[in-house]
């Protein structure tokens, strides 16, 4: 079992890096943090397409490596 969670666990974070890296860069440099900061409080900028879906992966794919991470923790402790 604890080598399945660690299998599962390596093919979560390979497509957590893989997701977050063929996303887009938001902004760039500090005006960019300012301003592209403002404007996705206000909701000038709606994510669509694949901006959305890669948005949506990566937050799947982070949640799954955080609990798989936390489930071969506590296999490795309890034997």
């Amino acid at each position: 079992m604890e080598v399945l969670f660690k299998i599962l666990l390596v093919i979560a974070s390979i497509g957590l890096i893989t997701a977050v890296l063929l996303q887009k860069g938001k902004s760039a440099g500090l005006a960019g943090a300012i301003s592209g900061g403002a404007e996705h409080l206000f909701g000038k900028q709606k994510a669509r397409g694949l901006d959305l879906l890669l948005s949506r992966v990566t937050t799947g794919f982070a949640i799954a490596f955080i609990l798989l991470a936390v489930l071969v923790a506590y296999a490795v402790n309890k034997l």
